[in-house]
């Protein structure tokens, strides 16, 4: 690639950014944050734990009949519902850039709004955000949520981008934002690894309304968004039940790998409010929202 051209798609992504931030900000805003019921160290009152003291560490943090005992000067912790580390894998194939409408946003749109106002969300409540793999380790901070951003506004050439399941922590939590429309294959090894190593999640299928009902009549082409797949017919309604029972038979495929591994499934249409997706989000991470 030339420096133009990388100067040119350099300043396209970055250009992204701020309205990206900004919804998700506004997004993030328009929800309460409630409160997480796990063990973890923390600012509680219930003991919890003696750890080695580190630096930054206040003095009257040191217990110090603990530390009489030898000669290291130990910290006591106390319990603090915060949740563990929350690992996100947000599709950015080819095909989550559709939309049905000029008045509806791309699933990919959707997809990264959801998952960085939750990020936001997440960080406003002590607990640390990362990417599934090992391009972005979970980490607190604002500047998590610029990096979060950041990648969240690239794009892939190919037209199903499958689950990123490497570097999964273990027995923390996760959340996959895709339509899964690509080779299920790759969602059932994700999951299984993820499974395998305790780590419970969140499954977010997003839809365009148009991939629910099918509104396609006479003469029509289908084509990929990245144009590697294409299909002409001139009866599109003859199509339209064997789609629909491929489109229920995946949503079942999805259920069942969730139940298995211990997921949430939930099914989130752009045509819906970006804040019911997000609240389920929210509340589907404690196990609280019906799939």
């Amino acid at each position: 690639m030339s420096p133009t051209a990388l100067r040119a798609q350099a300043e396209t992504q970055a250009a992204r950014l701020p309205p990206l931030l900004a919804r998700a900000e506004h997004l993030a805003g328009a929800v309460l944050l409630g409160e997480h019921g796990r063990r973890r160290a923390g600012m509680g009152d219930d003991f919890w734990q003696y750890r080695p003291a580190q630096i930054g560490d206040s003095r009257r943090l040191i217990d110090h009949r603990r530390s009489a005992m030898g000669d290291v000067q130990f910290v006591r912790e106390r319990e603090w519902q915060i949740a563990q580390s929350v690992m996100l894998w947000v599709d950015q194939g080819a095909a989550m850039r559709f939309a049905s409408s000029d008045e509806l946003p791309t699933k990919a749109d959707r997809a990264r709004v959801l998952s960085l106002a939750l990020a936001i969300l997440l960080v406003r409540g002590g607990e640390r955000v990362g990417l599934t793999g090992t391009v972005l380790p979970p980490r607190r901070g604002n500047a998590q949520i610029l990096r979060l951003a950041e990648l969240f506004s690239q794009d892939s050439d190919d037209d199903y981008a499958p689950p990123e399941h490497r570097a999964m922590i273990p027995h923390a939590r996760a959340v996959f934002v895709s339509d899964f429309m690509g080779d299920i294959s790759a969602v059932q090894l994700a999951l299984t690894k993820a499974a395998d190593r305790g780590v419970r999640g969140v499954l977010c299928h997003v839809l365009d309304p148009a991939e629910e009902a099918f509104p396609f009549r006479g003469r029509t082409i289908f084509q990929s968004v990245g144009g590697t797949l294409e299909h002409e017919t001139l009866k599109a309604s003859e199509l339209k039940d064997r789609y629909l029972a491929r489109l229920a038979e995946r949503k079942d495929e999805l259920r069942a790998l969730c139940a298995i591994a211990g997921w949430q499934y939930g099914l989130h249409h752009t045509g819906a409010s970006a804040q019911s997706g997000l609240l389920w989000l929210w509340r589907a991470l404690d196990g609280g929202a019906a799939a």
